[in-house]
């Protein structure tokens, strides 16, 4: 933990912990050169370790994504800074200066050893976002399992102030006075991987606004099909039956002038085709359809992966639904057009899953002054020749905070991230040397 109003200076600074931000910065601090990762949220492992499986291989997401948290967490040269905000970068003299603060955990994170005693011991249930909202954490709880760092973080918005997790915290970490802390990090360059968010399922008016029970999102999905889920199998929120038909609504997020998203997310075919055939194994005897205006399988491998999944059974129906209705049971009826010939007309599934787009989840206005391009995302001023150029010299971009883009194309586009900050440094070192 860094005091407060103290300044740390490093060679890079990586904003964002996610696969990126992780791959960055191992790669620079594998070259020799000190890295901050300033992470907002309580754990590093961004959206990739709450994935269930990676398309088109089908491995674990875990399996490649905690190795990376792990290396970053024990190298020497990385410094992690996880419940953080950045709220200003800005250049001082050739090199740059963030300010950051530390968001209270209400937990010492010098104290805590992640025995977990407070989680155990703690009688407040509140839902857990880490689960889709499928089931309940406590209000003082370790993120999720494999989390880095391990240590708890307690919600003042849920806690009654019992006092039982500090009385059995056997290191007194526990600190309910615990307050923001602001200090300043110093480095020569910096790299954003800030990442992205889903388009709300609240936003989109013609599919019920998150009004209709088994209507959900596609992360809420790759929670029931983790082998971590909340229910450890495929069940439906609304009743925990398993579901007989299920349905996948393409482009309910993007490519919707309606949704402020006219773009092509570019991974919700492939990540909709990927949890489809995964659900086929789980539930063989489920009739799984997916409703799509256009299927792009754009990277090596993708085309097979979908004529794979159309030899599985998978049914494809070329259509855009129109909107969604609450039927019987929890139900939902989709109404589409059926672009093939069928015309208008619907359809009732038991569990449908919207496939939603991706947003920029960091808007840098007033914080850095980095261009932005009319997708909102980091603008890139050479996108074919080097992607991760941004318009302030010095800082370099990567993943998903610069466009959609899948895993393959994130920590390919996150080393070369890393090679041009190094090539930036060691210019620097050398201007600096003369």
């Amino acid at each position: 933990m860094l005091e407060s109003d103290t300044v740390k200076r490093f060679d890079a600074l990586v904003v964002g912990g996610g696969i990126a931000g992780l791959q960055t910065a191992l790669d620079l601090a594998d070259q020799g050169f000190t890295v901050a990762v300033v992470e907002k949220d309580a754990s590093i492992g961004g959206k990739m370790i709450r994935l269930s499986k990676v398309f088109p291989t089908l491995d674990c997401a875990s399996c490649i994504t905690t190795p990376k948290m792990a290396a970053a967490a024990h190298h020497a040269n990385i410094t992690l800074l996880t419940y953080c905000d950045l709220k200003s970068l800005d250049r001082n003299g050739t090199g740059f200066q963030a300010t950051v603060v530390q968001q209270p955990r209400y937990v010492d994170a010098d104290k805590c050893i992640g025995c977990r005693q407070c989680e155990y011991n703690c009688p407040v249930l509140v839902s857990d976002p880490e689960q889709g909202g499928f089931c309940g954490t406590k209000a003082v709880a370790i993120p999720f399992s494999n989390a880095i760092p391990q240590i708890a973080v307690l919600d003042p918005d849920q806690c009654m102030l019992c006092g039982k997790c500090a009385s059995v915290c056997p290191t007194e970490a526990i600190d309910y006075f615990q307050k923001p802390t602001t200090f300043t990090i110093e480095a020569n360059t910096a790299v954003l991987t800030t990442g992205f968010e889903l388009t709300p399922v609240t936003d989109k008016p013609q599919y019920g606004r998150g009004a209709i029970p088994n209507v959900i999102d596609s992360l809420q999905m790759e929670r029931l099909l983790a082998p971590h889920g909340p229910y450890n199998r495929v069940l439906r929120p609304s009743d925990g039956m398993e579901p007989d038909n299920i349905a996948y609504v393409q482009c309910a997020g993007s490519r919707d002038k309606s949704m402020g998203v006219p773009y092509c997310s570019r991974v919700c075919c492939m990540y909709a085709i990927k949890q489809a055939m995964l659900l086929s194994g789980a539930l063989p005897l489920a009739d799984i359809t997916i409703y799509y205006m256009d299927i792009r399988a754009f990277g090596k491998g993708y085309e097979q992966f979908y004529q794979n999944a159309q030899a599985m059974g998978i049914n494809f129906v070329k259509a855009k639904v129109a909107y969604i209705e609450p039927g019987e049971n929890g139900n939902a009826i989709l109404h589409y057009e059926d672009q093939v010939g069928g015309g208008i007309t619907t359809a009732e599934h038991d569990l449908t899953v919207l496939s939603m787009g991706m947003v920029p989840s960091w808007n840098p206005a007033g914080i850095c002054p980095v261009a932005r391009g009319d997708d909102r995302f980091i603008h890139t001023i050479r996108p074919k020749l080097a992607p991760t150029l941004t318009d302030m010299e010095g800082v370099f971009t990567a993943g998903a905070g610069a466009g959609p883009k899948d895993i393959v194309d994130t920590i390919t586009e996150a080393g070369s991230a890393a090679t041009e900050a190094a090539n930036y440094l060691s210019a620097r070192s050398r201007i600096n040397a003369a």
